[in-house]
């Protein structure tokens, strides 16, 4: 079957991917495994280094006492990925390296493999671009000191990483500080179907794709194989795009986060018309503002697992000052949202689905169908509605969010199961409920 997309210069952007074909909303486009990948050291002992399924009781490796995996069949099936990786986290202990160091090491360890080979890549690693001439001088200190812990991380396997990367790195790769970069400007975050966090992964022909904020397609991971969907209808020789970061934030953050983390100015139809601005700064500033100011301490409380407290602080805000904002607002939203993940981790079920509720129109504006941050949120307040013995409610709510996943993530998508999967169970308790 030929490729339904093709490299191509992207006028005003660089390289690019479009179309070759018309692509239907909710087709599968392309689907790749990584060149390397890494659990995320955070998730480092709830996530299986090899599948990347969340478990609890993850066997852990002997040696290196940090890698976990599912059972002994994933662990074996890890070991030629890891056993060079497991000497340099050995040498390093207790010190644990960064997630783009790990990253870079895998990626050296890989390319030095003769059975990985990114031959058939539409972008080599030698075209990845580094920003290293756009970088300020404390990124470019930052960028430095991981290079140098890099050096010292694969010692043990690589002593010498020019010479022995010679044949088999691109000549821009074998100096540490040029790899670092490179890596760091190009992974990609790998999530669950939850949309959370689990990993970081390089897919160097994805790496062509570039941004929009409002794009034609989204990115699904299943495992380690990264999934690009259609979200629309895409004609021959149209771009491909997808969102580098979260969008859900004013024009002016998400143009600063984009230039800081990738270095370029957005000029998409949303940054140029400012479009969704209005709706989600509603209200005089003097009303919402003690809401934003009060977001980098609620999210501390959430990185501590603080529950308590955050519940506490999202409640207050919530009954005082968020009682004269709309909802629509998106230092509210942000903070709601917050209180319902507060409210599940402490068994508050009623007051869970209560916030979580109130989200959902509000996620229907900024995340128009079929969106999956859209399709998740109505999940996971339906498994909440289910819990609570609201059979019907969930029932709706699930096929909602059927109609965005089945586009989003595809029918064969594990989350796209398991929500089939819920929706049967509401119709089996409702049957068994009316027939008493």
């Amino acid at each position: 079957m030929p490729p339904k997309l093709t490299r191509f210069v992207s006028p005003g952007k660089g390289n690019g991917l479009r179309a070759t074909v018309r692509i239907g909303r909710g087709e599968l486009v392309y689907s790749a495994e990584p060149l390397a990948c890494c659990v995320s050291n955070k998730l480092a002992r709830d996530v299986c280094h090899h599948c990347f399924s969340r478990r609890e009781n993850l066997l852990r490796c002997s040696q290196c006492k940090m890698a976990r995996y599912c059972n002994i069949t994933c662990q074996k099936q890890a070991w030629c990925s890891h056993k060079r990786e497991c000497k340099c986290l050995q040498s390093l202990r207790p010190r644990v390296p960064t997630d783009s160091v790990r990253l870079a090491a895998r990626l050296i360890f890989a390319l030095l493999s003769p059975s990985k080979s990114s031959s058939e890549e539409l972008y080599t690693l030698e075209e990845h671009a580094s920003h290293l001439s756009s970088m300020s001088e404390n990124k470019l200190l930052g960028l430095s000191q991981l290079a140098s812990m890099l050096e010292l991380y694969v010692q043990q396997e690589v002593p010498d990483l020019a010479q022995e990367g010679a044949s088999a790195l691109p000549p821009s790769c074998r100096e540490p500080f040029s790899l670092i970069a490179k890596v760091t400007c190009n992974c990609f975050t790998i999530s669950d179907g939850e949309l959370q966090e689990i990993g970081v992964g390089l897919y160097p022909s994805l790496s062509l794709l570039n941004h929009d904020c409002g794009p034609n397609c989204v990115m699904v991971f299943v495992g380690t194989k990264l999934q690009l969907r259609a979200v629309r209808d895409i004609n021959p020789e149209e771009e491909l795009t997808i969102s580098y970061i979260e969008t859900l934030s004013p024009t002016e953050e998400r143009r600063r986060q984009l230039e800081d983390q990738y270095h370029f100015t957005c000029r998409c139809q949303h940054c140029d018309s400012q479009d969704k601005d209005k709706l989600m700064l509603s209200g005089h500033k003097s009303t919402w503002y003690p809401l934003k100011e009060a977001l980098p301490r609620l999210e501390g409380l959430k990185a501590e697992s603080d529950w308590q407290a955050l519940l506490e602080g999202c409640s207050h805000l919530l009954t005082t000052v968020g009682c004269d904002v709309s909802d629509e607002n998106l230092y509210k939203l942000r903070i709601t949202d917050m209180a319902a993940d507060a409210c599940i981790h402490l068994g508050h079920w009623e007051e869970a689905v209560g916030y979580g509720e109130k989200t959902l129109p509000v996620y229907s504006q900024y995340f128009p169908d079929p969106h999956p941050v859209h399709g998740v949120q109505l999940v996971r307040v339906g498994k909440l509605q289910h819990y609570l013995e609201r059979i019907e409610d969930a029932l709706d709510t699930f096929k909602q969010a059927h109609r965005i996943m089945k586009l989003t993530h595809g029918d064969d998508h594990p989350m796209t199961a398991d929500l089939l999967m819920k929706m049967e169970e509401c119709r089996t308790e409702m049957v068994q409920f009316n027939s008493r």
